[in-house]
């Protein structure tokens, strides 16, 4: 998927020179800097016209809105706050704006939701000897299941250390793939750990990316698959529990889970952002980083807002306090009552 990404990119930044000529024209003023971030989003922004739909606003009238609150003798920070409100009502992680001020952004994707994540609680089902193999967490929970924990998709994954854990594991009745709190990383890492969950070539959605200027100038979607890993493979029924903070990456890793046949999805809505970010620069100088490339599920269904468990959980603030995770416990329920495939490949 790292190849697909650099390729994309390369493309689009062909197809993007033409606009950042343009707005080498724009003037380094308040007006100017708005009228070149309002124009970069207009144009090479790929989720503009689905995020009219479901929010409700039109681009084309926030530029007046905003440019309202303009004076030519407002401060940078001033000018800093009014771009950052006017990329906001996207409500796009994935849209930042950089400067030495300060890093705009939209966390409104998990800050608006429960968390269902105690950190200090899953840890206790961790204990103190548990393994670690790269950015991965693991041991095997007292009922024989297998517990592990990746809390980013930044940390990388070892082929080798994957093996490693799966042999390790080999002998528990199931495992439990905990990736809360989990916001991102690396799509290279998402597609290694997908591999070890199937067996087959498996369809898990479709990408494409901007050809024009236009709201709606798209290639055509390109399928995207999961081809088995050649190593140690894992053969038994997974629940993977994810909630709010799942993003990113980690949202693209639930949308390719979910299409694997012995792994069932629990806990909350993840958080989205399916689009394959891309920089560029204001007259000022400020980064403006938007998302580029437009992800989807097998079905072509969006996932930018977020991916629907097939089984929603919260966890139990009561139980909680008594030391128990109920998320967990209800991955550990759903096991038990699993048919169990033992051959490993």
């Amino acid at each position: 998927m790292k190849r697909i990404f650099y390729i994309i990119t390369a493309l689009f930044a062909l197809a993007l020179a033409s606009c950042q000529q343009g707005e080498s024209d724009y003037d380094d003023t308040p007006k100017g800097n708005l009228d070149a971030l309002w124009t970069l989003i207009d144009q090479r922004y790929c989720f503009l016209s689905y995020k009219e739909q479901q929010l409700g606003f039109k681009w084309a009238e926030l530029h007046d809105k905003y440019r309202a609150k303009l004076n030519p003798d407002m401060s940078r920070m001033q000018l800093f706050e009014v771009l950052c409100q006017m990329i906001s009502e996207l409500k796009d992680g994935h849209v930042n704006l950089s400067s030495s001020l300060d890093l705009g952004r939209n966390w409104s994707w998990k800050e608006d939701y429960p968390e269902n994540l105690d950190t200090e609680l899953r840890n206790k089902y961790l204990g103190t000897n548990y393994h670690i193999g790269s950015g991965l967490k693991y041991t095997i929970l007292p009922d024989n299941i297998a517990y592990v924990v990746y809390e980013s998709f930044s940390d990388a994954i070892g082929e080798g250390n994957l093996s490693d854990m799966l042999s390790f594991l080999s002998l528990c009745n199931g495992m439990v793939l905990d990736i809360r709190g989990n916001s991102g990383g690396e799509l290279t890492n998402a597609e290694i750990l997908s591999k070890r969950f199937t067996n087959e070539k498996v369809l898990v959605g479709y990408m494409s990316h901007k050809t024009g200027t236009g709201h709606d100038d798209f290639s055509e979607p390109k399928a995207e698959f999961i081809s088995p890993s050649n190593s140690i493979r894992w053969q038994k029924p997974v629940v993977l529990i994810v909630n709010r903070s799942c993003y990113s990456a980690a949202n693209i890793f639930v949308r390719n889970m979910k299409e694997m046949p012995l792994v069932t999805v629990i806990g909350d809505q993840t958080g989205g952002g399916s689009g394959l970010p891309f920089s560029s620069e204001l007259p000022i100088g400020w980064s403006v980083r938007f998302s580029a490339s437009p992800s989807f599920d097998a079905r072509m269904q969006q996932i930018e807002f977020g991916i629907m468990p097939d089984i929603p959980t919260s966890l139990d603030e009561a139980l909680a306090l008594q030391g128990i995770d109920s998320m967990i416990e209800k991955a550990r329920q759903i096991l038990s009552g699993s048919s169990k495939e033992t051959t490993e490949q």
